[in-house]
């Protein structure tokens, strides 16, 4: 993999995984938190899911491609679930877009 696109992966795992902790943060605030307990446990996964791939593909790790497309199943997973409470959550609606930006990064790479 070139060094720039690498970078431009890590980057984007790295935002993927801030978006989705920031989310976490936000929905735990929300007056009904079960209403999106599916949601609270998708953003954990998949900023924990990122952050692992972001560690591994910077160090050119022997598995990083098979990471590469769990991570992107699992930011389709989280997306789909920030994608439900977009319209009335400004931080699912982006870490929605920021999980369809990495799955996409990460499908493209792998």
């Amino acid at each position: 993999m070139a060094h720039e696109r690498r970078q431009e992966l890590i980057q984007i795992l790295h935002d993927c995984a801030m978006a989705c902790n920031y989310c976490f943060d936000a929905c735990l605030k929300e007056d009904n938190v079960k209403m999106i307990a599916d949601c609270l446990k998708l953003t954990r996964e998949c900023a924990d899911t990122c952050a692992f791939t972001e560690q591994a593909v910077s160090r050119n790790a022997q598995f990083h491609e098979q990471l590469l497309k769990f991570c992107a199943e699992v930011c389709d997973a989280c997306g789909a679930e920030c994608e439900k409470h977009a319209a009335h959550s400004e931080h699912c609606r982006v870490c929605a877009e920021a999980c369809r930006r990495c799955a996409e990064a990460c499908r493209n790479i792998a």
